[in-house]
C-alpha cells in the first residue's frame, strides 16, 4: 500500500531541489561594460571593465585586461559571484549597476549617453 503523506514529501523535496538548482544563475544579467571608479588597479581610475553573462557562467575583463572567469557564489547566488582564480567574490546591486569586489574595488555600468532627437522646424505653406 502506498503511504500517500510519504510521497507528498518527496515530491515535495524533490521540487525544492529542483528549484534551488534552477535558480544558482544571477538573478539579473551582468552583461555590459563597467568603469571602474574606486580601488582600481594601476592607479586606472575610469578604465573600463567588460562583463560576459552566458547562464551562470560569468566572464571577467578587468580594467587592466585581464580575463576571469567567475560564477554564483554558493553561498548568495542572487547576489554575489565567486572569482577562482582570485579566491576572491564580489557584490553586485540588485539592478546590475555596481560590482563590488572583496579587494574594494568598485565598477559601475557605463550606460550609453541618452539619445536626443530634435523635431525639424514646422513649416506651413500652401
Amino acid at each position: 500500500m502506498i503511504d500517500m503523506k510519504r510521497v507528498a514529501i518527496i515530491m515535495g523535496l524533490v521540487g525544492a531541489c529542483m528549484a534551488g538548482s534552477a535558480s544558482a544563475q544571477p538573478s539579473v544579467n551582468l552583461t555590459g561594460t563597467y568603469r571602474c571608479i574606486q580601488m582600481c588597479r594601476d592607479g586606472m581610475i575610469g578604465a573600463p571593465a567588460f562583463v560576459t553573462q552566458n547562464g551562470d557562467a560569468v566572464n571577467l575583463t578587468t580594467e587592466t585586461g585581464e580575463s576571469l572567469q567567475a560564477w554564483p557564489d554558493w553561498n548568495a547566488p542572487n547576489s554575489r559571484l565567486w572569482i577562482d582564480a582570485r579566491d576572491e567574490s564580489a557584490v553586485y546591486s540588485p539592478d546590475g549597476m555596481r560590482i563590488q569586489f572583496d579587494d574594494g574595488r568598485v565598477w559601475q555600468r557605463d550606460l550609453p549617453p541618452p539619445l536626443i532627437v530634435q523635431r525639424g522646424p514646422v513649416v506651413y505653406g500652401r
